[in-house]
């Protein structure tokens, strides 16, 4: 039933054509016989198989190396580990099948590819193991994540076949991980089409609206760019320029993104496109030069905006991004995106990190892309035992936005945003971030916590005496500072178990009392300890009373003994650690839940009677797009699928993650907020709360406002059945006298007493 047509066995040999067509990197006739066995082992592999969508599976491993080929430049090594990247995973050929048949680098990156086999402990994120094991692999070797993400561009695009559960999932794990990693490793256009290939799976009508809204207005929109860019064309020309220009449309993702962020409407969004200007020169030593040059000229024609330069070509990106961006007032009073850039520039910018490898060549310095991955290496050096903090330390460090600051020398760093003084240190050597008492920041004295901004010249004051405190892992951001901080208190530990051991041993030899195992048992049950390292740790702490220890050992009575033991165990217990529960998880008896990820669970009217609740981190309500997700207690939460820490659930836990709908409410009440601003007229906070709980017969649960020079602003939490009750209401504030905004506050957290 799975054999391969005709058809299909003629247009997988045209592929391999194809494959050689789009590699520019498989030229000799060495590369191009590695590509075709290559080739046909998968091809063999896998011609039982089909994917979901009835093709067969040989069409994927096909397509992601073409996209490896063609849209990031890679050559030979990658088209064969692309073409094979599912053969150990899904058939019966071994890694060491294929090291012995294209050497140890490709059977390495496969294995770097390869998802982990073994079962994990339920509470851990496989995702999470899997990326962590593809980030092991990354220190060695940059294409194992370049190729994955080449994998994942072919899954997003072929996702329809999937149920919508599946789809959730992976679209989630793209938006958290894999856009991010594109970004950071400079691959431009492959980021922009996995966020928009997101946005259409998570909020498919939304993604619709915008795209037919810009598909509306290309013809203005190219008719705008023409007349902007006629003075730019004079001027370039007259100044004996070899360039090219071209207008860029934002991306469907962001503009929604901004759309979201500023709370406005489409027709709000006034950057919805760029002008790009890419230009031709010989040598990198004149491109800056250029690129200014060209500004000159750009801004002699239009105006400006001096708070909206930025200067990527002084200070490139850490992802190898060069450019120079301004701002300038156009034609009919519209602010337009001017990107410079050179060709080479331009192809570092679309094609990342292989752009940037051929551009390199022998040179010597060091680009921030590889000080990227050496940081990426020292995070692994010490991985956390758990996955999930692993990956959201990697995601927090490495994709969020920098900071850049420099030594008192005047030494370039690059931190984290929100990076403190003691992130500095620590930056700087582990041995300043361990003995560090304070800092100068700007010559000014501050707190080892205080929060850096991009341009400040740090000095860290030190002391020997000066030792790592339990209240610095609140202070830092860096997975580097964390990780040096948490090493130390693991050392002491060390020392202390060492230290502790000893001196039980020599005090009960003293007494000559032999420590056998029922002394083990009575000296542990006295101090509340679990396991021979606690104990030892607690009398290396200093934490042992020995004179009061030696008589409850020495106790003779059995039944007394039993009763102290009784005693120690209820001690014990109150200490344990409780288990973290989240507010939004209902407490007591409820029958789980069983849900078939193939049909939507229903929220019903007798929400409360079953193990379902809404989340407190984004309250949402009838109407709004939602999923399920199965926590520990098998209570099912409900959370917005734009829910931040859904999100992380589903890039995360995917197989805890449920669809679920809405059905007709008619009793139940959910909570919102709205948010609203306006002029301080008397009476008009009066006007809105009259309107909404007597016209709109709507309860609401808490109010706050703030008025100052003549303007109130402020919040109203409210119960309402769904999202067109709240449109009707919102619409209706909106008409009160002196209101000037009314919006709904998308993710807030109830206020909890």
């Amino acid at each position: 039933m799975n054999q391969l047509t005709p058809e299909e066995i003629e247009y997988i040999e045209l592929q391999f054509i194809e494959i050689l067509n789009v590699c520019p990197r498989c030229k000799t006739d060495e590369d191009k016989a590695k590509v075709r066995k290559a080739f046909d082992l998968a091809n063999e592999a896998h011609k039982s198989a089909r994917r979901r969508s009835g093709e067969p599976y040989i069409f994927h491993p096909i397509e992601v190396s073409k996209i490896c080929a063609q849209e990031i430049g890679l050559g030979t090594t990658s088209l064969i580990c692309a073409l094979l990247h599912d053969v150990v995973e899904d058939t019966d050929i071994s890694l060491e099948q294929i090291r012995n048949m294209f050497g140890d680098k490709v059977a390495t990156i496969i294995d770097g590819l390869t998802k982990i086999a073994a079962i994990f402990d339920q509470s851990l994120s496989l995702q999470a193991e899997n990326f962590r094991k593809m980030l092991l692999t990354l220190s060695d070797d940059v294409r194992v994540i370049l190729i994955k993400l080449a994998d994942r561009l072919h899954n997003m695009r072929t996702l329809e076949a999937l149920p919508e559960y599946k789809q959730a999932k992976i679209a989630a794990e793209t938006l958290f991980i894999y856009a991010p990693l594109a970004h950071r490793l400079g691959l431009y256009a492959i980021k922009t089409e996995l966020e928009d290939l997101c946005l259409k799976v998570q909020h498919p009508v939304i993604y619709s609206e915008i795209k037919r809204k810009l598909a509306e207005s290309a013809l203005d929109r190219q008719k705008y760019i023409n007349r902007f860019s006629m003075p730019i064309i004079s001027k370039l020309k007259d100044n004996n320029l070899e360039y090219s220009i071209t207008g860029r449309p934002k991306s469907v993702y962001s503009i929604w993104n901004k759309m979201n962020i500023k709370n406005v409407g489409f027709e709000e969004i006034y950057d919805l496109f760029a002008i790009r200007i890419i230009f031709d020169t010989e040598g990198e030593q004149s491109e800056k030069k250029q690129c200014w040059n060209i500004y000159s000229l750009v801004t002699d024609i239009y105006q400006p905006k001096p708070d909206r330069l930025r200067d990527w070509v002084s200070t490139p990106k850490a992802n190898g991004y060069e450019a120079l961006h301004t701002t300038v007032m156009g034609p009919d009073g519209k602010w337009v995106e001017v990107q410079i850039r050179s060709k080479r520039m331009d192809e570092i910018a679309e094609r990342g990190y292989a752009a940037h490898w051929k551009y390199k060549g022998d040179q010597d310095d060091e680009s921030e892309l590889d000080k990227w991955i050496k940081k990426i290496r020292e995070m692994l050096e010490n991985p956390e035992s758990d996955a999930l903090e692993f990956l959201n330390n990697f995601k927090m460090n490495l994709f969020a936005s920098e900071i850049f600051v420099f030594t008192p020398k005047g030494q370039l760093r690059r931190l984290p945003k929100e990076s403190t003084a003691l992130d500095f240190a620590f930056d700087i050597h582990s041995q300043i971030g361990n003995h560090a008492i304070g800092a100068k920041v700007n010559h000014k004295l501050v707190s080892l916590g205080h929060k850096l901004k991009s341009g400040d010249q740090v000095e860290i004051l030190t002391s020997e005496i000066q030792l790592p405190q339990l209240e610095w892992l609140e202070m830092v951001e860096t997975v580097k500072a964390k990780s040096k901080i948490k090493e130390h208190f693991k050392n002491d530990r060390r020392e202390k178990i060492v230290k502790g051991k000893t001196t039980l041993e020599e005090t009960f030899l003293d007494i000559n009392m032999p420590i056998n195992s029922q002394i083990f048992r009575r000296i542990m049950s006295y101090l509340g300890t679990y396991s021979k390292e606690e104990l030892y740790y607690k009398i290396g702490n200093g934490e042992v009373d020995f004179t009061e220890l030696k008589k409850a050992v020495k106790r003779k009575s059995r039944s007394k003994w039993i009763r102290y033991w009784q005693i120690q165990i209820s001690k014990t217990t109150s200490r344990l650690p409780l288990m973290k529960r989240s507010p939004d998880t209902p407490v007591g008896n409820v029958e789980p839940i069983k849900p078939n990820k193939k049909v939507p669970l229903s929220i019903e009217e007798n929400l409360e009677q079953k193990n379902v609740s809404i989340a407190k981190c984004c309250n949402p309500i009838p109407g709004d797009d939602v999923i399920g997700y199965i926590n520990d207690d098998s209570m099912v939460i409900i959370h917005k699928k734009s829910c931040n820490y859904a999100v992380r659930l589903m890039s995360s836990f995917g197989n805890r993650v449920i669809p679920v709908k809405w059905t007709a409410q008619k009793v139940l009440s959910f909570l919102a907020r709205i948010e609203l601003n306006g002029i301080d007229n008397i009476g008009v906070v009066s006007n809105i709360t009259n309107l909404i709980s007597k016209e709109l017969d709507v309860n609401m649960r808490s109010i706050y406002f703030d008025a100052h020079d003549g303007i109130f602003e402020g919040y109203i939490d409210l119960y309402v059945k769904n999202t067109s009750q709240l449109t009707e209401l919102v619409q209706k504030i909106r008409k009160v006298k002196g209101i000037n905004k009314v919006t709904r506050v998308e993710d807030f957290e109830e206020d909890l007493e």
